[in-house]
Order: structure tokens, then C-alpha cells, then sequence
């Protein structure tokens, strides 16, 4: 097979074919935000998804799976931002393939699928591989022997290259690699002893496949004992195998990149000598371009914090790059867009948001034009400022305030910085980074921490059974019970605690369903339940307050919610649902959650969507929900597993992580979500549903607060009270009102009117008073609480009076200056200029102000000032008058 015959999506399809052959369960890609991880800030290797699996905290219904994963990394030892461009194999965004075993085959199984793959089926030459050990790993070395791999291509190294760990504690193990040699006319060393030993990243050397053996667990002491069941994690970046099938020793240069860099090409109207000047910016554009369609596909939105923030830097660097080279238009979202057409059959979740990629990516490089102008004018003043002290180090402070204030990313202060042969103090930067997030952690509060505590003491407490999709009460066993996160024997009256039942009907937060409340005790003694959380693997807590008498760990107790908050959560909750798939007919697919509260008084919907609503939007959305409020739709839930889930459409929610066996909450043919909450049993039950208000949450974030049922009445009612109070002070009935109203509204504009306007006497005074300079009447006028429109209603009397009239109006208003200049034809036919006469007079009274030859206006924050802005503008129109006799 010849290396055009290997696209990117037969070899990526020929991998997972190869593993599935061999009893591997193909697994889909996770997202790029890791789902209940919150030690990651993006999936950044193929195991991510098994690390459970790996840690014996999960089971999964298979022992082999095979994956090509969806990988983002932006810093750390596994990349460098700077690397992006220079380097012909670095990205930001790349494709991991993967096998892994959970105790089903490990070193010597793992070794000859990995040959039989590279040289077999793809037909890789064996005289170009080369291949390492961990030093003392002779299984894997003698793995390779058996294969008839010559032992002078077999490198034994030391931990630094060829030992994996997950962390300090936990699995850990020796890896080996598989390196393709590109031939000695690629070396970039220039070390007569190259090779791979050397692990010096010369480009002679390409690693394609790295087979982890996670065989021991390794202790804080680091103490490492065999594993009762190893595990194998494999990893070969699909960008690099590709490379050398199409032997292209450059990433960039295969069929994954040329269609990106065919339209970038485009854009920039380069011909083929202008595109090899301009290598660099080509692949910063295409990869970042890759990395910004994909994570917007997968929920993230640009913004100034942990993954919002990494999105919008790798954008605003793309951006900047295309600047470089001339292109002043927003051009990333079309750059984008080729990303979608030419991937988005393989992964569908581009194709399904492609309109919203190509929104956000234009509203973002829009901001960013905004936010380049401010911010490289104050990155100017702070390197002014410090040229002037001699100094060549920007300060961190400096630095973090333009990334704080103007969202001028550090990356771009540092690129600037080194063009001008500076340095940035990014120790500074990170220490007031740290600054903010331990005045934002304080500020938030310390639940987490609470929940760590419980979780620890209450390792050896069995995982609680939850009756609360039946039930609102039942007998159960005190297990645990918790007093400031000690284990105690007894609670008594007064005291704070948390309880842990073996079986309760209390649904503990989470999903974004608040926590219920209620009542647990027995003859002797009570305890009021306030809140309810989970802890752990399963294990449920209840946090309130001994309300009489004692509770001892043994007893039996009976545990009941309160009902009537639990029913109101409940309409809440299944109105979430509603309001979901409302929102995805009404704005498109896009609309997807991003954050809910699900709260007894009211629920609150985050969901991407880069526009506020219209009136229209909004009635649409609420409109159909309330139909199928109307229609008495049957509420299921029912347990599958998540493949056949997403088979069927169900909504996989962001940020939320899933077993192999999922709840699906289906409303009949309309809406179908996989959730853990609790629901209502028909949609009738909700009543009724109204959106509250609707609003800005973040950046690309709406969020719509809505009630139902009891809070919905409660709503209207509220509403109907004030209708009637207005309709009774303007004296009209209730369906009058906005036509009152509007009544009112005019005629407090007549009397504006009335007070603003002057009679044809009070004109002809204001110009028979008025200085004469040549031909031409000043009129200068000044009065109190009056608004630009007035002082223009002013002037267009003073303008109809006098044709050769200029006038300079002014008024000081609640504490600002309101200006308004107006020249008269026969004035402006002399030269004066309205817009020039009221640019001379702004910046005496602190302000700023435009317009043309015959109406200009400005305002001010310094009232005191405005005499002598008067004054000036009489010397200048005098000065100007008379340098033309």
C-alpha cells in the first residue's frame, strides 16, 4: 500500500479494527474536559477515561478496550506553547490512539500487537525501528527478542524516559518505545553518536508508540509491590503515524494539516514562496484553529479562567500571528470551518455546532481587535515607564493587571516583551494570580474541604442505598455519625452533626438538584435534617441539628424528607428537562447546558448561546414548554447502558461523569437526558412555567432563571398586584395600563417641552445680547438640569432665528457637563466648524465630545470648569474670525 493510500481517517479506522479483531471494546472518545476530575484541566492522555479503572475504584464490563482519544495539552513537560509553530511535530490538539488491558494480558501480549500492527499492517520497514526498555525490564526486553528484533536496536534506559507514574503514590511502571528512524539526513543533533539512547529530540528520531505496564503500586515512601492484577496503557499519537505512513516527516505536512494550510493559503492570497516565508505562522494558525473548534464542540467557552482562559490565549495567539503577516480582518472562524468540513464526518460534534464555532470564533476575534488596541497602548505605557527607570523587567503586577483588566494574556505580553529585548517578571504575575484565587477561595467558602474530611473518616462506612425514587420515608440504621468531622458515638440536643444512614429516601446534592430536607429520629430522640450531600463512593450525608433527645450509632431510625419542598424541586427539575430541549428547537443544537440549579423555589438554566434572547425567543421557549406541560407527557426513567444511551439521543450533560450503566430520564417522545435526579411522573404536575429573567452568565453564556407550579402562582400573583396598584394610580382598569402609561410618558415630555423651550421673545433677547464678532452672533448660553436633546431644542431656535448664529449651550446636570455647539449656514460658510469649536472646549471640563460642521456635543466630569470653557470658546471663535479680515 503506498503512502497516498494511507489517509488519516482509513488509519485511524484500521487501529481500532485491529484491536476490535482481537476482543478490544472500541471506546469513544471522552471529551476534552475531564468529567469528575478535577485535578485535570483537559484530558491530556488516552487513560484519563480508565483511570479508575486502573485505580480499582471502578468496573467496567470489559478487560480490553481500545480508544483514539481527543487530546489537549498546552504546558507542562509534555508541551510547551512556544514549541507550536518552530517545531515540525508539536501541537496543542492532537489524536492519541490507545489499547488498554485491565488484567486481561500485559508485557510479552502487548509487545506483539504493537509489531504485528507497525510492521504487518501498516508495512512500516523493521530496519527503521528502534525501540527501549526500562533498565531492568528484561521481560520487555526479551518481548522484543522473541520477535526477531536485534538486540543492538533494543535500548535499556533509566526512569527519566522509561518508567510511568500516575503520581507520587499509586500504579506505576515501566514503558517501552517504539521509535521510527527518518535516516541520518535528518538528524538535527549533529552528533557523529546519534541516536535514540541520546533522548535529545532530534528529528532524526520520531517516538510513535509508547506501551505502558502498570505493575506496581508505589507507596508515599516509594515502596513498590506488584499489582495483583497489571494493567497495560498504550499510547501512539495518531498525527505521528500518520507522518510516517505518508512519509511526511513534518505533522504539518500530511493530510491532516494541507486542507487547513490550502485555506490559510487563501486567506492570506500567498503564493507558494510567501507560504514557506511564512511557515511558522501557518502551522500556530492550523493547530490552534484545530484546538479551537474542538473545544468550543466539547463546551468550552473563551474567557479569563483555567480552560476559558487556555482557549482564548491559544485563539488571541492565532490572531496575533495572522496580524503578523498583514491580515488586519477577523479570519479565524473561516480557518475553523475547514476544520469542521474536513473532520466533522469522523467526529459529528463539529458538523452539529458548526454555526455556533463559527459565531463564537468570530465574537471572540472581535473582542480580541478591542482588547489588542487597549492593551498593547497601556503594554506601550508600562514599557515607556520602565525604559525611563533604565529597568528591562516588566513587573508581574503590571502584567497581571492587563491580563485582569483588559484580558491581555501573559503569552502576549512575553512575545512583545522579547521582541523589544525584555523580560517579564512571571513569578510576579503568578504570585498576584495567586493573590486573586486565594481572595475568590476565601470568599467561597471551604465545603470542599469539609467533604474531603468526611470522606476520609468514613472510608470504612458501606456505600447507602437510596429509596428516594419510591419513597419520601423508611426505616434505616444509624451507620456513622459525624460531629466537626470526628467520628462520635452519640449526637444530644443542640448539636450540629452529620448522619449516615444504611438506606434513606433523601436525594443527596448533586446534577445541580439541591440537597432535600426533613426529619430523622425515634422515640428518643430527633435530629432536623437541613441539607444532604454525598461523600466518597455512595456514601450519603445527612447535615442538621439534634432537635431533642439523643441519637446513638445502632439505632433504628425512621428518616422522613419534606415532601412538599421535595414536589417542588421535582417540578423544577422535570421543567429542566423541558426547558432543554425548548431551547435546542427555538435556538438550534448549540444551546447546550452549561450549569443548572435545581432549587425548591426556582431553577436557573446556563446554556451556551452567544446572544441574548429576543421577546420572541423568549415567548417561543416559554410557550413550548407549557405545552408540553399542557400535553400530560409520561416522565420514564430507566437504566442502560451509556453506549446504547447515545444510540437512542440521549443528552449527555457537560462536566458530568458516567459509568457504563446510566439513568435516562425520558419525557415521553420529547426529551430524553441522561440524569440521577428525581422526577415527576407526568408533566401535568408541573403546572405551570415562567420565565423569570434571562441574562448574561459569562462570555457565550445565557442563563435563564424560571419558577413552576406553587412558585409560578406565587410569581403571577406578585405581578397581578403590581399591574393593579399602577392601574389604580393612573386611574385606568388593569388591560389599560400600558396605554396609561404611555400617556403619562408624553405628556411628561410636553412639559420637558414646556420647561426647555424659550418664546420668540426670550430668542430674540438671547441674540440682541449675543456678542457680535464680524457677521457672525455668539451666542453663549448657559442653564441648569438641562439635557442635550434640550440644549439642542435651544439651539435649533437660536439656529432658525439667526442664519449666522454660533451657538455654545451648556448645563450641568446631576454633578456632569452637558455641551452642545450649533453653527448657523451663513457661519459654517465662514469656517467655523461645530465639531472643532466643541474639541476646544471638552477637555476644560474633564470630557470628550464629536460631530460635524453645523451640531457637535460633549460632556464632562467637572462642572467647576465650565466658565472657563465658555470663555475659550468665545476667544476662539474671535481669533478665528479675525484671522480671516
Amino acid at each position: 500500500m503506498t503512502a497516498t493510500t494511507w489517509t488519516w481517517t482509513r488509519i485511524r479506522e484500521t487501529f481500532l479494527q485491529f484491536f476490535a479483531e482481537r476482543g478490544h471494546t472500541i471506546v469513544p472518545s471522552s471529551p476534552l474536559v475531564p468529567a469528575g476530575d478535577p485535578t485535570l484541566l483537559f484530558t491530556n492522555a488516552g487513560m484519563v477515561q480508565f483511570k479508575n479503572v486502573f485505580l480499582g475504584l471502578e468496573q467496567r464490563p470489559y478487560d480490553r478496550a481500545v480508544t483514539v482519544q481527543k487530546i489537549m495539552r498546552v504546558a507542562g513537560h509534555h508541551n510547551d506553547l512556544e514549541d507550536v509553530g518552530p517545531s515540525p511535530r508539536h501541537h496543542t490538539f492532537f489524536f492519541m490512539c490507545g489499547n488498554f488491558a485491565f488484567g486481561a494480558y500485559f508485557k510479552r501480549e502487548a509487545i506483539r500487537y504493537a509489531w504485528d500492527l507497525v510492521t504487518d499492517v501498516f508495512g512500516i520497514d523493521p530496519g527503521r525501528l528502534f525501540f527501549t526498555v526500562h533498565l531492568p525490564d528484561n521481560e520487555s526486553f526479551n518481548a522484543w527478542r522473541e520477535l526477531g528484533v536485534p538486540a543492538d536496536r533494543i535500548y535499556r534506559m533509566g526512569e527519566k524516559t522509561n518508567f510511568w507514574m500516575m503520581g507520587p503514590v499509586g500504579p506505576v511502571g515501566p514503558n517501552s518505545e517504539i521509535h521510527y528512524d527518518w535516516g541520518p539526513e535528518f538528524c538535527s543533533c549533529g552528533r557523529p553518536d546519534c541516536s535514540v539512547a541520546l533522548d535529545n529530540d532530534c528529528h532524526r528520531w520520531l517516538e510513535i508508540w509508547n506501551l505502558v505496564f502498570m505493575q506496581f503500586d508505589q507507596t508515599a515512601d516509594g515502596t513498590r509491590t506488584p499489582l495483583p492484577r497489571p494493567g497495560v496503557d498504550t499510547g501512539m499519537g495518531l498525527e505521528r503515524i500518520v507522518s510516517v505512513l505518508q512519509q511526511a516527516p513534518s505533522t504539518y505536512d500530511t493530510d491532516f494539516f494541507t486542507p487547513i494550510f490550502s485555506r490559510i493559503q487563501s486567506l492570506f492570497g500567498h503564493s507558494e514562496e510567501e507560504r514557506a516565508r511564512a511557515l511558522i505562522t501557518y502551522r500556530v494558525i492550523a493547530d490552534h484553529a484545530r484546538s479551537t473548534a474542538f473545544l468550543i464542540a466539547d463546551g468550552v467557552m473563551p474567557g479569563n479562567e483555567g480552560r476559558a482562559y487556555v482557549l482564548r490565549m491559544i485563539m488571541r495567539r492565532a490572531v496575533r500571528y495572522g496580524r503578523r503577516v498583514g491580515l488586519e480582518r477577523p479570519f479565524l472562524s473561516e480557518v475553523t470551518d475547514t476544520v469542521v468540513e474536513t473532520m466533522g464526518e469522523v467526529y459529528p460534534e463539529l458538523a452539529q455546532r458548526r454555526e455556533f464555532i463559527r459565531r463564537t470564533v468570530i465574537a471572540e476575534e472581535e473582542r480580541f481587535g478591542q482588547t489588542l488596541a487597549v492593551g498593547l497602548q497601556r503594554l506601550d505605557e508600562a514599557i515607556a515607564e520602565l525604559r525611563q527607570r533604565g529597568g528591562t523587567v516588566l513587573p508581574g503586577e503590571a502584567v497581571f493587571r492587563l491580563y485582569d483588566t483588559f484580558g491581555f494574556p501573559l503569552e502576549m505580553t512575553r512575545d512583545v516583551a522579547r521582541e523589544q529585548d525584555l523580560t517579564v517578571d512571571e513569578a510576579g504575575f503568578q504570585e498576584a494570580m495567586a493573590r486573586q484565587r486565594e481572595r475568590a477561595r476565601a470568599a467561597s467558602g471551604f465545603a470542599g474541604e469539609a467533604e474531603a474530611v468526611a470522606a476520609r473518616v468514613l472510608s470504612d462506612v458501606p456505600a447507602t442505598t437510596f429509596l428516594g425514587d419510591k419513597s419520601h420515608q423508611a426505616r434505616a440504621k444509624v451507620l456513622a455519625l459525624l460531629r466537626r468531622g470526628e467520628r462520635v458515638e452519640e449526637a444530644r440536643e443542640g448539636e450540629e452533626v452529620e448522619v449516615v444512614l444504611d438506606r434513606t429516601p433523601f436525594y443527596p446534592e448533586g446534577g445541580g438538584q439541591v440537597g432535600d430536607t426533613g426529619r430523622i429520629g425515634h422515640r428518643r430522640g430527633e435530629i432536623a435534617v437541613a441539607d444532604t450531600q454525598k461523600v466518597g463512593e455512595g456514601i450519603i450525608t445527612h447535615r442538621g441539628r439534634v432537635t431533642r433527645g439523643k441519637v446513638r450509632v445502632g439505632a433504628g431510625v425512621r428518616a422522613a424528607l419534606d415532601s412538599a419542598r421535595r414536589r417542588d424541586i421535582m417540578r423544577n427539575h422535570t421543567a429542566t428537562h423541558l426547558l432543554h430541549r425548548a431551547l435546542h428547537e427555538v435556538l438550534g443544537d448549540h444551546a447546550k447546558q452549561a450549569g443548572s440549579l435545581v432549587a425548591p423555589d426556582r431553577l436557573r438554566f446556563d446554556f451556551t448561546h452567544l446572544s441574548a434572547l429576543t421577546a420572541e425567543e423568549r415567548a417561543a421557549v416559554e410557550r413550548r414548554v407549557n405545552e408540553r406541560i399542557l400535553e400530560a407527557l409520561p416522565v420514564r426513567p430507566r437504566w442502560t447502558s451509556y453506549e446504547d444511551a447515545r444510540r437512542q439521543g440521549a443528552m449527555a450533560l457537560f462536566g458530568e461523569k458516567y459509568g457504563d450503566r446510566v439513568r435516562v430520564v425520558e419525557i415521553d417522545d420529547y426529551s430524553r437526558e441522561l440524569c440521577g435526579g428525581t422526577h415527576l411522573d407526568n408533566t401535568a404536575e408541573i403546572g405551570l412555567f415562567k420565565i423569570v429573567t434571562e441574562g448574561s452568565a459569562a462570555a457565550g453564556i445565557r442563563r435563564i432563571e424560571a419558577v413552576t407550579g406553587r412558585g409560578a402562582m406565587e410569581y403571577l400573583r406578585a405581578e397581578e398586584t403590581v399591574v393593579r396598584e399602577v392601574a389604580d394610580l393612573l386611574r385606568v382598569s388593569a388591560p389599560d395600563v400600558v396605554s396609561g402609561v404611555r400617556k403619562l410618558q408624553e405628556r411628561v415630555r410636553q412639559l420637558e417641552r414646556e420647561r426647555t423651550s424659550l418664546s420668540r421673545e426670550e430668542i430674540r433677547k438671547l441674540v440682541d445680547e449675543a456678542v457680535t464678532i464680524g457677521p457672525v452672533k455668539l451666542v453663549i448660553y448657559q442653564r441648569d438640569n438641562l439635557s442635550h436633546d434640550a440644549l439642542r431644542r435651544v439651539g435649533d431656535e437660536v439656529r432658525s432665528y439667526a442664519p449666522s448664529s454660533v451657538a455654545v449651550l451648556a448645563s450641568e446636570m446631576n454633578g456632569k457637563v452637558n455641551i452642545v455647539t450649533m453653527v448657523a449656514p451663513e457661519a459654517a460658510a465662514l469656517g467655523v466648524e461645530a465639531a472643532s469649536l466643541v474639541r476646544q472646549v471638552a477637555p476644560l471640563v474633564g470630557g470628550s465630545g464629536g460631530g460635524d460642521a453645523y451640531l457637535a456635543q460633549a460632556g464632562g466630569r467637572d462642572p467647576s470648569r465650565l466658565p472657563e470653557a465658555l470663555a475659550k470658546a468665545k476667544a476662539y471663535i474671535k481669533e478665528l474670525l479675525e484671522s480671516q479680515t
